[in-house]
């Protein structure tokens, strides 16, 4: 894992923007930093307006030197573990760097750990290196729904999560009865009863938002985090509210290596702010309850978003109606499991004066007549219970995917995926998701979520049928990629 600092938002699909790598003694000045860097950029040929951040070794980081350096060029300094650095191989190591530090360039390590490609190596000058790299960008927010709009039914939709056949007849129908009552201002109490009888909760712990997007934007503005903290990979928007007000987010990078599974210990103790996803987007990775349980902790606010655990047979390791843990803030989505992604609606869970801060962030009647009475609809006990089966059959669903995907040698799946999607990794993967469209298939690309690049794709579960044509479509798709 990895913990970095991001700055501003990214522009672009494929934007190629720059990393300087840095690396300095004790005491570099500023100037000293300030004008090997320029000097490189303008040597090579290269705009100081792309760059957008400084990179270097943790010890570094808080370097006056290379700090006063990145507050002058307008960007972040982003800090990485000596050991992660060490693993990045590099054309000039120093042994004397490596003793010094722990990586045999600070520089060159720096500019290319996250992926890009080395434009300028190391340069020196009397006490500061640099290197510079590309950095590819990600778009955060890009969205499912990219993949197929205006594309109308010409393609099989596995690029959203939502699930298939949905809304169901029945909710349709409740909903439409709603519309009768458009004209009186809505009225929240009975549907915001109803998820908090849901969860066991007082309705004092519950909050009802346009979606959990509206939830993300409200915990950004409304409780002050100093030292945000996102895990990644996962559902980039909670990043997105995040810097849009303001915030300098710090990423914990999980890796394919590791299954994409959470170590409580990557997240930095003094972080006031944690995002996390259970299952995880785009991963599928269920964490256990007591994983995600360690990270709280007096005086930090620990998000943990449970869009897709209703998908989840039984929802086993959610948190959702737990009050034993300090700053637990749960988000629920209604829109994945029951096709209301137009509606929007969702809520949050959380301690009383937390729910207030929210509820006072929020413009008055944010949650709309249909989409209350589709929140009370579908925490019923006999919706309850459709989607638990509805859980089950997502399960057997997946692994018949998980049985035809194994057959390819070239597709690699992360994890162990407990949730409606498969995260897969595959050469040539942005090629792959071209081809598949043109077999009228949209798939997810994987590069716009941090710590992920072209390489992987996210797939919707669907039933044996469409999972059969789509390894139909993928076999056809890795067979003329690979020509």
């Amino acid at each position: 894992m990895t913990v970095t600092t991001e700055g501003g938002p990214a522009v672009g699909e494929y934007t190629t923007q720059l990393v300087v790598g840095v690396g300095g003694r004790a005491g570099v000045s500023v100037e000293e930093v300030c004008a090997l860097v320029e000097e490189t950029l303008r040597g090579a040929g290269l705009a100081a307006a792309a760059v957008t951040a400084l990179a270097t070794v943790d010890s570094k980081a808080g370097e006056a030197g290379i700090a006063g350096a990145a507050e002058r060029f307008g960007v972040p300094v982003v800090g990485y573990p000596a050991d992660r650095l060490a693993a990045v191989p590099v054309p000039h190591p120093s042994e004397a760097a490596r003793a010094a530090t722990g990586t045999p360039s600070v520089a060159e390590a720096a500019a290319l750990v996250a992926g890009g490609e080395l434009l300028v190596p190391k340069r020196r000058s009397l006490s500061a290196t640099c290197a510079v790299a590309t950095a590819q960008a990600h778009d955060l927010r890009h969205h499912g729904d990219a993949e197929v709009v205006d594309a109308g039914s010409a393609l099989e939709d596995l690029a959203v999560n939502v699930r298939a056949h949905t809304p169901p007849e029945w909710l349709k129908q409740r909903i439409a009865a709603s519309l009768g009552d458009l004209a009186a201002y809505p009225d929240g109490r009975a549907a915001r009863a109803a998820v908090a009888a849901r969860h066991g909760l007082p309705v004092e712990r519950v909050l009802l938002t346009a979606g959990a997007a509206e939830a993300f934007v409200l915990i950004a503005r409304a409780l002050g985090a100093v030292r945000p903290v996102v895990v990644h990979p996962q559902f980039t928007e909670p990043e997105a509210a995040l810097r849009d007000a303001g915030h300098q987010v710090e990423r914990v990078v999980l890796r394919p290596e590791d299954g994409f599974r959470l170590d409580p210990t990557a997240v930095p103790q003094d972080a006031d702010l944690v995002v996390v996803g259970n299952p995880t987007n785009p991963t599928s990775v269920l964490h256990p309850a007591a994983t995600l349980a360690a990270l709280a902790r007096p005086g930090r606010i620990l998000v943990v978003d449970e869009a897709f655990m209703d998908a989840v047979p039984g929802e086993r390791e959610a948190l959702a109606g737990r009050t034993d843990l300090p700053g637990l803030v749960v988000l629920r989505s209604l829109t994945k499991t029951w096709g209301l992604a137009g509606l929007r609606i969702g809520y949050v869970l959380a301690e009383p004066g937390v729910i207030a801060k929210l509820a006072a962030a929020q413009p008055l009647w944010p949650v709309s007549t249909p989409a209350l009475v589709a929140a009370e609809a579908c925490v019923a006990p006999a919706a309850l219970a459709e989607a638990e089966e509805a859980a089950r059959r997502i399960a057997v669903d997946r692994a018949h995917l998980l049985a035809g995907l194994a057959e390819f040698e070239e597709v690699q799946v992360a994890g162990v995926a407990e949730g409606p999607f498969v995260l897969i990794r595959v050469a040539g993967g942005a090629e792959v998701r071209t081809r598949l469209r043109a077999l009228g298939f949209a798939v997810r690309r994987g590069d716009t979520f941090p710590g992920l690049d072209r390489t992987w794709l996210r797939l919707a579960v669907r039933d044996r049928a469409t999972t059969g044509r789509l390894l139909q479509a993928l076999d056809r798709a890795l067979a003329l990629t690979s020509r």
